[in-house]
């Protein structure tokens, strides 16, 4: 052996291995005595508790390799091949990029390898792709288990829990907590029409981007999202699927048109009727802006649809008035909605109750045979799994088909007695109810079409 010292390198991840033998104190009495058999007096321990083996990232590795490069160590001794690393890259980048050029030699107990020799060399490539590859089944089974999860409407488990909610690891769900009052309340100004910028800073939220984050979050709504895919989740809801739709609606409108100017009502809306390009507010003198079309404006070519556009320009107070004129017709009895909704309700009841009995069922099933392991009761599970599913897709769909008869009669409701407390209105509120109501509105000439929502 080397005059230079060994370096003992012992890692530890999880309470798991520490059970199967690997712990701490365990490699730390093999490794002793290994040394102590092969007359090696001069040691040094270099020992990562609960890292990961997955890359090189750990304080005492790092030690290691600044003491092999600085010529304090004539070789490494391990255990076992997968406590040094269990990536074949990481493997290799060490023995070949830092081992083998400052003459450090290789030693790992359990795979009888050195090496100093040719087929200790060989063995270590070989070894080294069959620990990254259980590292990749790993990760593999774990993916398929925690879909399996989500399926029938648990968490994921640990990692990011959603702000509002805490995770209850013994029923593996989420649980509302104290913050779930602050989610309700970033959806109500939402809606009022503040900008995330500004609910972050009413709330107490450290950045604008978190108020967005929570927004679009859909497991504030019962639900769960994993890998692209929704599934409907055991939690309690912070908010209704109906309110998280609205907003979701709200935040595409809004996203047409960034709502700068408070003093035009309709910005964003405006079509051209003749070359079919969007029109625009421009401003006029003193008195008025005009509705203007986007092909008429050579400063903008990317919007131009027709250079020889010969739509007329007009006053954009008076297209606004026909707008309000005809927003203000309307009324709840004459646009009547039937919802249905004794029905609806029952019929959702009925479906949900049927998913939440299935779901408990497979949940026992588990149970069952994670103590006998009877593989009849697979079949059974795969068979409940098919139809937890059907019943999952016919609640999406009584969902879809309620929320769209809720929008309906929610955006006629908003224009019963509109009339009466338009002028309390801010102009932000204003714009609100036109987008909320208004699809689109088509200019052709003096002729003003109007196109709502519903």
């Amino acid at each position: 052996m080397k005059s230079k010292k060994a370096a003992i390198y012992i890692r530890v991840s999880t309470d798991a291995q520490r059970e199967e033998g690997y712990s701490i104190d365990a490699q730390k009495e093999m490794l002793e005595a290994y040394c102590i058999s092969k007359n090696i007096k001069e040691y040094e321990y270099y020992i990562d508790g609960g890292f990961t083996g997955s890359n090189i990232e750990r304080p005492e590795m790092q030690r290691m390799i600044n003491d092999v490069k600085e010529g304090k160590i004539g070789f490494v001794v391990v255990y076992k091949l997968d406590r040094l690393s269990r990536s074949q890259k990481d493997t290799l980048y060490l023995i070949e990029d830092v081992f083998n050029p400052h003459n450090v030699d290789f030693i790992s107990m359990n795979e009888s390898m050195d090496t100093s020799t040719p087929l200790g060399r060989l063995m270590l490539g070989i070894l080294s792709a069959f620990a990254q590859l259980e590292r990749e089944n790993i990760r593999e089974r774990t993916r398929m288990g925690m879909k399996e999860r989500v399926k029938t409407g648990l968490w994921m488990g640990g990692g990011r829990i959603p702000f509002g909610y805490d995770y209850d690891k013994s029923q593996g769900i989420l649980v509302p907590n104290k913050d779930a009052e602050t989610v309700r309340k970033i959806y109500d100004l939402y809606m009022e029409g503040y900008s995330t910028g500004k609910i972050a800073e009413m709330v107490g939220l450290k950045y604008d981007k978190l108020a967005y984050q929570i927004l679009i979050r859909k497991s504030n709504a019962g639900y769960i999202c994993y890998n692209g895919e929704e599934y409907l989740g055991q939690h309690e809801p912070i908010i209704s699927l109906e309110t998280y739709q609205k907003a979701m609606d709200y935040m595409k409108d809004r996203s047409i048109t960034k709502l700068t100017d408070a003093c035009y009502l309709l910005t964003g809306l405006l079509h051209c009727g003749k070359c079919g390009a969007k029109m625009r507010y421009q401003k006029w003198g003193k008195r008025d802006a005009k509705i203007v079309c986007y092909s008429q404006d050579k400063n903008k070519p990317h919007l131009i649809k027709d250079p020889n556009c010969d739509n007329g320009r007009l006053w954009g107070s008076d297209i606004e008035s026909i707008v309000l004129r005809d927003l203000f017709s309307f009324s709840l009895k004459e646009k009547n909605v039937d919802t249905k909704t004794e029905a609806t309700q029952s019929l959702m009841e009925l479906l949900t109750g049927q998913y939440d009995a299935c779901a408990n069922k497979i949940k026992r099933l588990y149970n069952i045979y994670a103590g006998n392991g009877d593989e009849l009761l697979l079949e059974t599970i795969d068979g409940l799994k098919g139809e937890l599913a059907k019943i999952s897709e016919q609640i999406k769909r009584e969902t879809n088909r309620r929320l769209a008869l809720n929008v309906a009669e929610e955006r006629k409701k908003m224009l019963t007695n509109i009339e009466e407390s338009w002028e309390y209105m801010t102009k932000q509120e204003q714009k609100n109810i036109i987008r909320a109501c208004v699809d689109r509105i088509i200019i052709t000439d003096d002729k003003v079409e109007i196109y709502y929502k519903y």
